[in-house]
């Protein structure tokens, strides 16, 4: 749903003043005033549960941005072989941190427990060692470094060392200032959510501002929907290239500066929370980072089909026209979905009785859900403050929503006036779960959608309702403020001292959100747990949806913390139909697969205003292949549905076909994510990090570990130029065609309008279906294997995997019965191709009948033909439905320039009916040709 920062045409001007003045306040900040002495370091221990602990005293007090804390308590722990903690609080009274029921972890030292008693085990040693990583200190000023063991590099170091770019720590009430210095040729990458117009990586001087915001995303490093404080280090030490991560757990809005060579956190409250993720590579970081914060939520295997929404769809005859509209233009389409058209008044939990009469949408359910399809609804946390209706009735009774000076907080959003439930007490998570059961009762649906969460208000400060009219008018914008409302700037916790970059240009931190300086429950400070507040309602969402039938839940969240993932999937917002947001649409995918949220994608064909044709053609192409793919418009944009452009539709079919094809991989991606919290979408430098030309690459992806995505970006381009890293790459859509790229290089491939570019790595196997309209009828056709060599080589090996589950349940595990694994290998040796498959807890694969059907194996040396076909030890005859068929593929011509290539070939065996839960081998002998 559209933005609360105003209407989509004033936003591009909007854009601009974020950009000036972003760039003012940065390029202001690149000498930086230095705050104080710093901290000494008093007292240093060992505790009894295997970390240190010590007492710091502030060097010489100062009054900038408040007075300093004067006593403070560190604690470092070895949490891991592979994870350090650096805990710093004030030693003597309790601060905020980001509550533990929320994002379960182990419990710091608690205070007091370090000052004023004798010293049974003091240090005197400066080095805490672990099994990967090394904590350093220097006493006065107090500063610390962690390294890694093997090579001794320094990973963070906050020691000032007389640096021009910063200072000393800071630590007072309302203001946390610590550093790292930072080898130049070290990358970046995290610290979001935002839209980074430079890809990737991050970019010195860029500001990143991290505070849950309402603005649209189109306005470039400025602080959006999510809060995440955790970024990516990649370097290449001696020719290797090692990875570590660094979070930050602090809930509070925080400005970060990053200079290239080091990097700075200005933050307005709670702790230094310090993790040091020790990799090496970037695959272990996200395992370790996601084996903290949780590991993503598993995913309904009809989630990876396709999804049309609009908000706009009147009434319910439209949403069957659309539905009706995909099937004619025979265009894959799984879940249909609602803004809040279907609501009675905009309100939550209701429907509209003209618009989406029940017995109508019951009927229409029934319909879809037969064939597999399913709905999904959205909800928005703000309820509508109005005497006759049950849920705010009970949400009053039961006294859930967030209060200020003891009455519920007053707000506006689409109903008009509204409360916002409070997340972090305990009956305000029953009373939604009810809500949401009563709801589920009135229309079954399959997911729910949550939206305006971090949270947006359409006001600012403390308001009433006006006597004498009617707010909202119901004429022109639903989103202009119609309360009467007076700016709070009395307390310290609505004007802070240090102004972070709110939305990019200082805004006030209350500006169109709940004031900061209202309470929830226990007399928690807005100020505190704003940024929590999307995280807190996807785990209430989550627990109500688990408890309704005990089926996997499907939860779309737009605002987003440390831990969401483990709980929803995210769409990155409101976007525009321009060729400049197609591009960035790669990066926020990319970074939420780092941040541990990996079922992600964008609006495809941007949110508003409308879309050319030829950009819609190549968004589906890249949408296609997003985590989560959806299609999503404006109210206030032309309908682009797309079967609305024939030459989008066939586009659609093209990308969407292979989607769906491929659906089984897919799937299996994100049990691996569920289980090691690897991304499903993933930059290629996590397939191969050792090759430093693809660290900023922004416009290209992965699946998994082996197959990219190489889509056109730009308006009027029939090729595209692509990186391709070391090794021979297939094209999926043309198995004949091949790549060999042997140091790694930039190949131009054509891409006219309804092409995208695909290809497959070397080294694997990649399971698949035929496709369908729908993923339930598609997961039941015959599958095939395409395994992928060396092109040419004597010798190869391939490997890949497969997961098959009852997609219902709510946990995604092996189990007897309900789950199948199967692990396939293959082997090239001296003119002998061998492929077997080892099955684990097979019974969920046999009742289901699923069989392999066709084998193609991929880069052959072509010198020989194929002979002499086994499968499970006998000789297939000719009287079998078998068949062996030998083509040859073809070089991409680019890359013949100057050497000779060896004739390859594709070995396609077809007419198969291996049982996927059965093991099998097959082999055949590569023999001379005659």
């Amino acid at each position: 749903m559209l933005s609360s920062t105003g209407s989509f045409l004033s936003l591009s001007v909007f854009t601009v003043l974020v950009l000036l003045l972003s760039f003012y306040q940065v390029n202001s900040s690149s000498t930086p005033t230095k705050i104080g002495k710093g901290y000494r370091l008093i007292s240093i221990e060992e505790t009894p549960g295997g970390g240190i602990v010590g007492v710091l005293q502030v060097k010489q007090k100062n009054n900038i941005y408040g007075p300093d804390i004067p006593l403070l308590q560190l604690h470092v722990k070895h949490e891991t072989q592979d994870r350090l903690r650096v805990h710093i609080t004030d030693a003597e009274k309790q601060r905020w941190e980001v509550p533990y029921d929320l994002l379960p972890r182990e419990k710091t030292q608690a205070l007091k427990q370090t000052i004023g008693r004798s010293r049974k085990n003091p240090i005197t040693v400066q080095e805490y060692s672990g099994s990967e990583l090394i904590f350093s200190y220097i006493a006065d000023p107090f500063s610390f470094a962690v390294k890694r063991k093997s090579n001794g590099q320094t990973l963070f170091n906050s020691s000032s060392d007389g640096s021009e770019s910063f200072g000393e720590m800071v630590f007072k009430d309302q203001y946390l200032e610590i550093s790292t210095q930072l080898p130049k040729d070290a990358s970046l990458y995290g610290l979001g959510e935002n839209t980074q117009p430079h890809g990737i990586k991050l970019y010195p001087g860029d500001p990143y501002t991290l505070y849950t915001t309402d603005i649209s995303a189109i306005n470039l490093n400025a602080d959006l929907y999510g809060s995440h404080p955790v970024y990516m280090d990649l370097r290449k030490v001696k020719g290797k290239a090692d990875a570590h991560a660094v979070l930050l757990l602090n809930s509070n809005g925080m400005d970060v500066f990053y200079r290239g060579t080091s990097l700075t956190y200005k933050i307005i409250g709670g702790v230094f929370d310090f993790y040091f993720f020790s990799g090496p590579t970037p695959l272990a970081v996200v395992d370790q980072y996601t084996s903290l914060i949780g590991r993503p939520a598993p995913m309904p295997y009809w989630a990876f089909g396709f999804h049309q929404c609009r908000w706009g769809y009147h009434n319910l005859s439209v949403v069957e026209d659309v539905v009706e509209n995909y099937k004619k233009a025979q265009i894959p389409l799984d879940v249909i979905w609602n803004d809040d058209d279907h609501m009675d008044g905009h309100k939550d939990f209701t429907l509209n009785p003209n618009n989406y009469p029940r017995p109508k949408l019951l009927a229409f359910l029934e319909k879809i859900h037969s064939i597999g399809m399913k709905y999904i609804v959205i909800i928005d946390p703000g309820i509508g403050v109005n005497s006759s209706y049950g849920v705010y009735q009970r949400g009053i009774a039961d006294d859930v929503f967030i209060k200020y000076e003891g009455e519920p907080y007053l707000a506006q959003v689409w109903p008009g006036a509204v409360n916002f439930p409070d997340f972090l007490n305990p009956k305000t998570v029953d009373w939604w779960g009810d809500e949401i059961r009563r709801f589920h009762e009135l229309v079954p649906v399959d997911g729910l959608w949550i939206d305006m969460n971090e949270a947006s208000n359409f006001c600012s400060g403390l308001c009433k309702i006006p006597k004498g009219k009617v707010c909202p008018s119901g004429t022109g914008p639903g989103w202009v403020c119609c309360l009467d409302c007076k700016n709070i700037t009395k307390t310290r916790w609505d004007d802070p001292p240090y102004k972070i970059n709110a939305s990019g240009l200082q805004v006030p931190i209350g500006y169109k959100t709940i004031a900061t300086s209202a309470a929830h429950y226990n007399g928690v400070l807005e100020y505190d747990a704003h940024s929590l507040y999307g995280f807190s309602q996807s785990i209430a969402t989550h627990k109500a949806l688990q408890g309704l039938e005990g089926k996997r839940p499907f939860i779309l969240s737009r605002s987003t913390y440390v831990g969401s993932g483990k709980y929803a999937a995210h769409w990155t917002g409101d976007n525009q139909g321009t060729w400049e947001d197609l591009k960035y649409s790669i990066s926020t995918m990319i970074n939420f697969g780092i941040f541990g949220v990996p079922m992600v994608g964008s609006d495809i064909c941007g949110f508003y205003p409308a879309p050319t044709e030829e950009l819609c053609n190549r968004w589906i192409e890249v949408g296609a292949f997003y985590p989560f793919s959806r299609d999503h418009a404006n109210f206030y944009s032309p309908r682009q549905e797309l079967y609305q452009w024939d030459s989008v539709a066939e586009s659609a079919r093209t990308a969407l076909g292979m989607r769906y094809r491929i659906l089984p991989y897919l799937y299996t991606l994100s049990y691996e994510a569920h289980t090691t919290g690897a991304p499903i979408a993933r930059p290629l430098f996590f397939s191969f990090p050792d090759y430093t030309e693809c660290y900023g690459l922004s416009t290209q992806f992965l699946l998994g570990s082996s197959l990219m995505i190489s889509p056109v970006l730009e308006q009027g381009k029939s090729q595209v130029k692509a990186l391709f890293p070391p090794g021979s790459w297939y094209s999926v859509f043309d198995m004949k065609q091949v790549i060999t790229s042997e140091g790694g290089q930039y190949v131009t491939l054509d891409a006219p309008l309804h092409v995208v570019n695909v290809h497959l790595h070397q080294n694997t196997i990649l399971p698949m279906q035929q496709g369908g309209m729908i993923s339930k009828e598609a997961r039941m056709t015959p599958f095939s294997l395409v395994v992928t060599f060396p092109a040419g080589a004597s010798d190869g090996k391939a490997a890949g995997k497969l997961f098959l589950d009852d997609d219902e349940l709510p946990e995604m595990k092996l189990a007897s019965g309900s789950a199948t694994y199967v692990d396939f290998y293959a082997t090239v040796s001296q003119g002998t191709v061998k492929l077997w498959s080892e099955v684990q807890e097979s019974k969920f694969a046999l009742d289901k009948g699923w069989k392999i059907g066709k084998v193609n194996v991929l880069g052959l040396d072509g010198s020989g033909a194929p002979s002499t076909l086994e499968l499970d030890g006998k000789p297939v005859t000719a009287a079998s439905n078998v068949e062996m068929t030998s083509l040859e593929q073809k070089y991409l011509e680019d890359l013949q320039v100057g050497s000779e290539k060896k004739r390859i070939v594709m070995v396609e065996v077809n007419g198969l009916e291996i049982p996927v839960g059965k093991n099998f081998a097959m082999s055949w002998k590569m023999g001379i040709r005659g």
